[in-house]
């Protein structure tokens, strides 16, 4: 009886002896923390890294799509804008070439007057009437011709074809003839006047 109750104390102490060495603490339980901390602190780092290019990508490709979005308008405005000035110029042409065939017509009617009675007086009669016509129309278009004779010479207005001597002191650097009418079209100069100046 005393045998076994030394051997059970001798266990006991043992066992004591054991906890103790291992501080209470499974071995496993220990191995697996010291991973788990060091899984945690190696990770922290490459995740935000990882996060802040995901982010950096996806602002980058929302100012692409931006930038290509309105590349795209850009050119669509392009096209848009040439189309319409072709057609504005195209339905000017047509509005002004309408008014014209009025003064065509007028003319053929003249000439077939002219082929059946022959009245050079009436013809020439007609024909000023029609060339009235025709000024009215380019006036209402906003054609103006522009006066040059008896007027200082202007190199943004005339183009001097030819010099002569003046035959006043007053003609001198003056428009003396006109060989050719300047235009100006919505006060636009489209055609230069070539005019003969005074030397």
């Amino acid at each position: 009886m005393q045998h076994e109750e030394i051997k059970s104390t001798e266990e006991q102490q043992e066992k004591v002896e054991n906890t103790t060495e291992n501080n209470s603490i499974p071995e496993e339980l220990v191995s697996n923390e010291v991973v788990d901390k060091e899984i945690d602190t190696t990770n922290e780092e490459p995740v935000s890294a990882v996060s802040e290019l995901e982010q950096l990508q996806q602002e980058l490709n929302e100012q692409k799509d931006k930038y290509l979005r309105l590349f795209a308008e850009f050119d669509n405005f392009k096209k848009r804008s040439a189309k319409e000035k072709r057609d504005f110029t195209l339905v000017a042409a047509q509005d002004i070439m309408k008014e014209l065939l009025a003064v065509i017509d007028d003319y053929k009617r003249a000439n077939k007057s002219f082929s059946q009675d022959g009245n050079k007086e009436n013809f020439a009669d007609g024909l000023q009437l029609i060339f009235d016509k025709f000024n009215k129309i380019l006036a209402s278009k906003g054609l103006k011709e522009m006066e040059s004779i008896g007027t200082d010479f202007d190199f943004g207005k005339h183009e001097a074809i030819a010099e002569i001597p003046a035959p006043t002191e007053e003609l001198k650097g003056k428009v003396i003839d006109e060989v050719e009418a300047g235009y100006l079209l919505n006060s636009v100069i489209i055609r230069y006047a070539k005019v003969v100046v005074g030397k």
